[in-house]
């Protein structure tokens, strides 16, 4: 008799043993859940989370509601989904190395780690000029650059933007200086270098993209040493061409749900990452037709991923005296 209830405790121990990660992976969101983008609508983060919102709106069952909260180069936007209730329905979106420096920055008091990173994109930046302005190549506008300094205008989307990264990237290589037009995300500041207000910007291809098959926008290099082949435009090569030994490493785009949310959210995002999202071809078609990397990374493997960028970043806004406190006080070490 003892025997039978041991092997009956046993037989039902292991039933809910096996339900229990199949009920963690199957949350059922029972309202809207509400996605900010800490961007203006148009710009990079903008375009992709709602090209992967469609794509988790089918899987979940239910709305996600974009909410674009632009300020502070993002830093609002994501401290409005970190202060959120932690109950899984407010996450927010981005640039993986943007979330790694507002903690040096002094912007938000979260790291990288705070977070359950779902990366659909790496973006690669690209030096995309007015057509009105004279440069035909990078090197042109370098030699430009060393000539007139703090003459030549850039326009970004802020001090933690890709084209700000990019462009401490570029004046840590050549020691240029440059003048800084900032605005409220990429696609403003694309739109702005179109209507002449800034000589170039360094945003990224997806925010270029239509502006240089249209030729109102010339490329004349990746901000990378690898080279970056458009659809409808042609090939664009690398700075490395022009600066030799020049490397920037992935700028990984995706969705963030700040941890502490109940565990059957993240389990259930992370079964449609490693499940569907690598499947879409809504988001395959996104990445080839604007000149992003697909790559979805969840967990261990997306914080990896992810790091190299966020070290890169933290440190030259450190070295061009924009932080708070120096990247290694707050976990993240000298690359």
């Amino acid at each position: 008799m003892q025997k039978r209830f041991f092997l009956q405790a046993a037989a039902v121990a292991a039933l809910v043993a096996a339900a229990g990660p199949a009920a963690a992976q199957n949350w059922k969101p029972t309202r809207p859940i509400n996605l900010i983008v800490p961007w203006a609508a148009g710009g990079s983060t903008d375009q992709v989370t709602r090209v992967a919102a469609a794509e988790l709106e089918k899987a979940l069952g239910q709305t996600i509601v974009i909410v674009n909260q632009p300020g502070a180069s993002g830093a609002i936007g994501t401290k409005s989904a970190m202060d959120a209730p932690k109950d899984g329905y407010t996450w927010t979106a981005g640039a993986a190395q943007d979330l790694g420096a507002y903690q040096s920055l002094g912007a938000v008091n979260t790291s990288i780690k705070d977070w359950h990173l779902f990366l659909n994109v790496a973006n690669i930046q690209v030096i995309g000029v007015n057509p009105a302005r004279p440069w035909k190549n990078a090197r042109e506008l370098l030699d430009d650059m060393q000539k007139r300094p703090g003459q030549i205008s850039v326009a970004t989307a802020g001090v933690t933007s890709a084209a700000h990264n990019a462009m401490d990237q570029i004046v840590k290589a050549t020691g240029v200086k440059y003048k800084e037009v900032s605005y409220d995300g990429g696609n403003p500041a694309v739109v702005a270098t179109v209507a002449g207000e800034a000589d170039l910007t360094t945003q990224l291809a997806v925010e270029q993209a239509d502006m240089l098959r249209g030729k109102r926008l010339r490329a004349l290099a990746t901000v990378s040493d690898k080279p970056l082949e458009l659809e409808g435009y042609g090939v664009i090569p690398p700075l490395s061409d022009t600066l030799k030994g020049f490397t920037a490493p992935a700028n990984y785009f995706g969705i963030f749900i700040p941890k502490g949310v109940p565990d059957e959210v993240v389990k259930t995002v992370e079964r449609i990452w490693a499940e569907q999202m690598p499947k879409s071809e809504t988001l395959k078609k996104y990445a080839t037709s604007r000149g992003a990397l697909f790559n979805p990374l969840y967990g261990d493997a997306a914080q990896k991923a992810v790091f190299p960028a966020v070290q890169s970043n933290a440190w030259n806004l450190h070295a061009g005296g924009k932080t708070k406190v120096s990247p290694d006080t707050v976990g993240i070490p000298k690359p």
